[in-house]
């Protein structure tokens, strides 16, 4: 679900439909958009869980205050996906804790 047409903000504009992955699976979203509000469109609410707990995060203050919304974007943990715009072939993964980096490393 997305608000096409906001009181306050007006009519959405959205750049192309793109596809991006999210834990290997293939998904769709808009160029441009937040990567939170890609997930929700599509009905994730989890983006993670709580290192020692184990127990869910989701959508909290949705302004990058926080980090609830934190997930490991192309191989960087910790990326708040409430402000990260959503581009083209991107890999999202589900982070747990604090995540581990996954870079690859570049050859000579």
């Amino acid at each position: 679900m997305r608000i096409n047409d906001h009181p306050i903000l007006g009519r959405a504009k959205r750049g192309r439909l793109v596809k991006f992955a999210l834990d290997g699976k293939k998904m769709t979203g808009f160029e441009g958009e937040p990567i939170a509000a890609a997930l929700m469109a599509q009905g994730r609410k989890s983006f993670g869980t709580y290192g020692k707990r184990g127990t869910p995060r989701g959508l909290f203050c949705a302004v990058g205050k926080c980090t609830d919304c934190v997930m490991t974007v192309d191989g960087l943990p910790g990326v708040r996906t409430c402000i990260t715009p959503l581009k083209a072939g991107m890999h999202i993964e589900t982070q747990k804790g604090l995540g581990e980096w996954k870079l690859k490393k570049k050859r000579k």
